[in-house]
């Protein structure tokens, strides 16, 4: 049997690790990584644009077909901010990694953000947006929107309206030994996995 599929999603914004702990957590378990923001941006998977945080607007399903294929041969942690739109089959484990306000707070104002999502379009219904701005950190009612979904647990709440609450685990990460105890605890659960699988 393969890998089982990784996936795992923060509470819609960048800082808080996603892409550093899915890097090594790929690396370290022989894993695939996938961002999908970059997915997205080097396939060109929009929509449209909203003007109102500045970003092109994903298309939901061009992404899932982009993905299908390597998601359903197992052994993939995928990088993303939201997770309504993904298929329920496509994963084994959902980790929600959670930071500290404050420090959110100032790693948002001060990061570049990139290739990076935002979650300004699930507080709103409206459809998942990606962020590429290269010159600023988050301000303005893009830095409150994500503080907030952090705040009210927004994207936690709606992992686990979308999958089984058993495969949804919340980790923190504030320190790097959070990331050192997270890949610790991540790798603990493929190597069951594995044993109870084949």
């Amino acid at each position: 049997l393969p890998h089982p599929a990784v996936w795992f999603w923060s509470p819609g914004t960048p800082g808080v690790g996603k892409t550093t702990l899915g890097k090594e957590l790929a690396s370290r378990a022989g894993l695939s990584y996938v961002n999908v923001g970059d997915l997205a941006k080097e396939g060109e998977l929009y929509e449209g644009f909203d003007e109102e945080y500045d970003c092109p607007i994903l298309d939901e399903d061009r992404v899932i077909d982009e993905l299908e294929d390597r998601m359903s041969e197992g052994g993939v942690v995928l990088d993303y901010h939201g997770c309504d739109f993904f298929p329920e089959r496509w994963f084994h484990v959902v980790l929600v990694l959670r930071t500290e306000n404050g420090l959110l707070y100032d790693r948002l104002q001060s990061r570049c953000v990139g290739h990076r999502g935002c979650a300004g379009g699930h507080l709103t219904g409206s459809p998942a947006l990606l962020h590429v701005s290269f010159s600023r950190g988050y301000a303005g009612k893009k830095l409150q929107d994500n503080i907030q979904c952090e705040i009210f647990q927004t994207l936690y709440e709606e992992a686990v309206s979308s999958y089984k609450k058993e495969i949804v685990h919340q980790l923190p990460s504030n320190t790097p030994e959070d990331l050192e105890r997270n890949l610790d605890q991540i790798m603990q659960w493929i190597e069951q996995w594995m044993k109870d699988n084949n």
